[in-house]
């Protein structure tokens, strides 16, 4: 059978106190321990190294040395073991000062009973397995804690965030102290969700799993996927994990966006096959009907100028919509993105001066170039520029473009403090001939999607009535 006897070495100069304490060992134990000695600090030092027992018993004394210095060389070389000190007399200075150093409990040799070295032996060995199996699930814990790519915020019974994980920390772009001082509903981009989540969380037995938009330092909407709950009842303590879905939601909306494009192209198509035969045929009566018609005849002649006026109109917009959604060829040239923002910047400058708009700019440092084709980047980022200084109070408008990089993509954000698109108009806003201008044809911001689609880049929204609108064309890099 598997020898289950617990082996213990002892430090001692003293052959007789090992003796002693052997006997008193076994005279209360059945055979249930081993007690190795060793005699000197050098081959107690040999022993520890080899990490063969489960308990150290050490005597305070030990000639030019002291059982100080046997638990400093447990420190030096990271070994983990219960070590009871033993001296000759009590001494509450030796005492504190052991433990202290890592000692598991303190004993008088004069005073030890069996009993008492027994109780202290097995209550030594079994508090440091417990201590052993905390701190493995604390490391567990803190591994997860550490490593997780997902936001973890705890928070106490009033909603205060009491501790944040790394990623929170980089995502959100706030310090360590910084987000202490904050409380949960400041990191929600909407006050309505804000106040649901924090009723939700405080019901009994209450687990949220749902999708809310956080905003970090620097203004930037994080869209996260959040499940929360109470962590401790007693405490009142919160645990929100919260994953950030961002980038996926936006390829979701990408490629939705890129499949509207198709299908709108389809349809154009359709249209302007359907649509210019007929046309074309009323066109060629009108002119034969005119040559025909006797000059004298006013009212004719109006209604056909009319006829012929509106059928031209409509083979315009069939043209304009065949070239806002139809593949287009590009000519390609390595260009910075600053110059592509700065080369759009020049054209709008007028409309932005004459609507005293102030305008901010912020450049990325980095030498971030794109394959572009200069002439349609301008129609595209002066279509944006166009309706943001459109969108805003003269006088009252601010105008901010930046450009900057991650990884291997290119961004330029456009953003004006305008009037902002209502929800319900934000999922229509590129689609053909959607437009809440009143002499607007709707095709500015699908041309615009055509040209970034083309250029194998995205280009999304962020709007709320009253808060302005934000525009992010992201780009691969050169």
């Amino acid at each position: 059978m598997k020898n289950t006897r617990k082996r213990i070495l002892m430090v001692d100069d003293d052959e007789d106190d090992f003796f002693l304490v052997n006997t008193l060992l076994q005279d209360v134990t059945d055979d249930q321990y081993v007690i190795d000695w060793a005699p000197t600090y050098d081959k107690a030092i040999e022993a520890i190294e080899r990490k063969e027992h489960e308990l150290y018993l050490v005597d305070y004394r030990l000639g030019r040395y002291t059982g100080l210095d046997i638990l400093r060389h447990f420190q030096e070389i990271g070994y983990e073991a219960p070590v009871i000190m033993l001296t000759g007399k009590g001494d509450y200075a030796i005492d504190n000062e052991a433990m202290m150093a890592g000692a598991s409990d303190y004993l008088v040799k004069g005073e030890i009973t069996g009993p008492e070295l027994e109780r202290a032996i097995r209550y030594g060995i079994m508090e440091f397995k417990h201590l052993r199996t905390i701190a493995e699930n604390e490391r567990k814990y803190f591994g997860v804690f550490e490593k997780s790519h997902d936001l973890i915020i705890l928070a106490d019974c009033h909603k205060n965030i009491i501790e944040v994980n790394p990623i929170a920390l980089r995502k959100m772009k706030y310090s360590r102290d910084e987000f202490l001082s904050m409380n949960l509903k400041d990191l929600f981009v909407h006050e309505a969700e804000a106040l649901q989540f924090l009723l939700d969380i405080c019901e009994d037995d209450a687990i949220v799993q749902k999708e809310f938009s956080f905003k970090n330092k620097d203004g930037q909407t994080l869209d996260v996927l959040v499940n929360a709950n109470k962590l401790d009842e007693q405490l009142g303590t919160f645990l929100c994990v919260a994953e950030d879905i961002t980038d996926k939601k936006r390829e979701e909306l990408d490629k939705r966006q890129q499949e509207k494009f198709v299908i709108s192209g389809r349809i154009a198509r359709v249209i302007a096959h359907e649509v210019r035969n007929p046309l074309t045929n009323i066109l060629l009566a009108v002119g034969q009907f005119k040559q025909d018609e006797a000059p004298d005849n006013d009212d004719r002649q109006l209604y056909l100028d009319i006829i012929e006026r509106n059928c031209t109109r409509i083979n315009q917009l069939v043209t304009e919509l065949l070239q806002s959604t139809r593949m287009m060829e590009l000519h390609l040239q390595k260009y910075h993105v600053n110059t592509l923002m700065k080369n759009a910047l020049a054209l709008a400058e007028d409309r932005i001066r004459l609507n005293d708009i102030r305008l901010n700019e912020f450049y990325t440092e980095e030498n971030v170039t794109v394959q572009a084709d200069d002439e349609k980047m301008n129609i595209a980022l002066l279509n944006i520029l166009i309706n943001a200084v459109e969108a805003m109070v003269p006088g009252e408008g601010i105008l901010t473009v930046s450009t900057h990089t991650e990884r291997d993509k290119a961004y330029i954000r456009i953003r004006d403090n305008g009037a902002g698109i209502p929800e319900e108009n934000k999922a229509r806003l590129f689609d053909p001939f959607f437009t809440s201008k009143t002499k607007g044809t709707g095709l500015g911001l699908t041309s615009t999607q055509n040209i970034i689609i083309n250029h194998k880049g995205t280009i999304n929204v962020e709007s709320a009535p009253a808060e302005g609108t934000l525009f992010t064309i992201v780009l691969p890099r050169n």
